[in-house]
């Protein structure tokens, strides 16, 4: 169904409509309701290749290579062996497919298995119900709620917390 491999410069041509679509956007960082014009989304398109201490994947339609969308691992400490974990899917035509829950699980194998972190975080927008539920299947736990701390849509919203253990993690 998908498959996930790393993202080209080329890539960012989708980003020009998914980051300017309110639905796509919606429950992602709050850096995507600033990017509109085609010069910020390459600006910060282009960073993704600079950053240190991030794990960047594209997510591919395995029959076609049509990008989809990212994922991936940012905040990673070798130190503390630790990471927090994103995706980004900004085909709206894949979504409710269980694509997030297989990328979820993927990454998190890589996150375990290769890059040998301890504990993957997320933060998860409350009134993303099926974001929470992917999370959920792929073995996150919530460990608790940062009250009214995104403000979408004219109103404040919880973000919940939620995390991984690699004592948890199931091959």
């Amino acid at each position: 169904m998908i498959e996930l491999k790393p993202l080209s410069k080329e890539d960012v041509i989708p980003f020009y409509s998914w980051l300017n679509d309110d639905d796509v956007i919606k429950y992602s960082m709050s850096l995507f309701q600033r990017l509109n014009s085609p010069e910020q989304i390459e600006h910060w398109f282009s960073s993704l290749f600079e950053e240190k201490n991030t794990y960047n994947i594209g997510i591919y339609l395995k029959n076609t290579q049509q990008l989809i969308g990212y994922a991936g691992i940012s905040g990673i400490s070798t130190l503390n062996k630790s990471g927090e974990y994103f995706i980004f899917i900004g085909d709206k035509n894949q979504w409710g497919k269980g694509i997030g829950t297989i990328v979820t699980q993927k990454v998190i194998a890589y996150g375990f298995e290769v890059l040998n972190l301890n504990r993957i975080m997320l933060t998860v927008s409350q009134p993303n119900i099926g974001g929470v539920k992917a999370y959920e299947r792929a073995g996150f736990k919530i460990e608790g709620v940062l009250r009214e701390a995104c403000y979408r849509e004219a109103a404040f919203h919880d973000k919940i917390v939620m995390s991984i253990l690699q004592s948890e993690y199931e091959k």
